[in-house]
């Protein structure tokens, strides 16, 4: 007679097999597909074996040594980052340099690494939406509309308060409810003004002042804010309020990656969902996917460290 294992019993359940990196690519391209990306962007996968299991996902800001090192503690699969590793096209990725030595590690590591970038930007509950849901923005719809989806889908959001705040109030709630940097929320406006509507953008935003002005938006959230761009818009306003304008937009700079963190969160929790997976440490039976664990990074890697005050 011949001994059979609980594993080979005809009745015997076997635990779902964990999602492929395949697996894990198709369900973060559905969501955030690369054909609407920028068309100077460098969106998808950057390093990784398709055929690879992947139990741990680490969402990211930024591609940087930070996080791969908090992505080896945590003994994770794939990293998807927003912004790219290799943004500008290169002939080498050679261990002699920062970024080579980075997609080495990775390699070496078995940890795969994924960006969605501008194609995150644009999407439903991508980052623009994040950083509105956060700030309370209701009855909102994209700030550059998509040609392929102009009703969901395109750069930035716009929409209005639950109730209208003056621009401090305003501005305090963006500092609360955004992680803090160095740089802090910079404000430009009459701190008194009133604010009902409200556009945002994630990331670099100076370029779009036109459209933030055709949606006739109170005050402008975004990052990046140069000088020469936001001195004119500013003094545009000013001018047109001494002839009965509404003295807006106003402006509200934060910093960078403070503006695009927001994201990480939604697109831990949409990438599990996709995969048909069971979040770890949940109570239901798994999912067909298997049980997979996904984490935002708790790395902050806002480039700025400090600031110094005036005397």
């Amino acid at each position: 007679m011949t001994a059979t294992s609980d594993s080979d019993h005809p009745n015997a359940t076997e635990a779902p097999a964990a999602p492929t990196l395949a697996d894990a690519v198709r369900v973060i391209e559905d969501l955030y597909p690369p054909h609407t990306a920028e068309g100077w962007d460098a969106v998808g996968l950057v390093a990784g074996d398709p055929a690879a299991p992947v139990h741990k996902i680490l969402f990211a800001v930024d591609p940087v040594e930070t996080v791969v090192d908090e992505a080896v503690e945590w003994g994770a699969d794939l990293i998807v980052t927003h912004h790219p590793l290799l943004l500008k096209p290169v002939h080498s990725v050679a261990a002699t340099t920062f970024k080579g030595s980075l997609v080495h590690r990775l390699v070496r590591e078995g940890i795969a690494l994924h960006v969605a970038h501008t194609n995150a930007d644009a999407a439903p509950d991508g980052v623009a939406d994040a950083l509105a849901d956060l700030l309370g923005i209701l009855d909102r719809a994209p700030l550059v509309p998509s040609g392929t989806d102009p009703e969901v889908r395109g750069i930035g959001r716009v929409g209005r308060l639950e109730q209208p705040v003056t621009l401090r109030v305003f501005a305090e709630g963006v500092a609360a409810a955004l992680p803090a940097t160095a740089q802090g929320v910079r404000v430009a406006g009459d701190p008194d003004g009133t604010v009902r509507t409200v556009a945002v953008v994630g990331g670099s935003g100076d370029s779009l002042f036109d459209d933030v002005r055709a949606a006739r938006a109170d005050v402008y959230v975004t990052a990046d804010l140069r000088h020469h761009p936001a001195s004119e818009l500013r003094e545009r306003a000013a001018f047109e309020a001494s002839d009965g304008g509404s003295g807006t937009p106003y402006l509200v700079d934060v910093a960078h990656f403070a503006s695009e963190w927001p994201w990480l969160a939604l697109a831990a929790r949409d990438v599990v969902r996709g995969l048909g997976a069971t979040p770890a440490g949940a109570t239901e039976d798994q999912g067909a996917g298997g049980t997979v664990e996904a984490r935002v990074s708790t790395r902050s890697t806002d480039p700025w460290t400090f600031r110094v005050a005036p005397a």
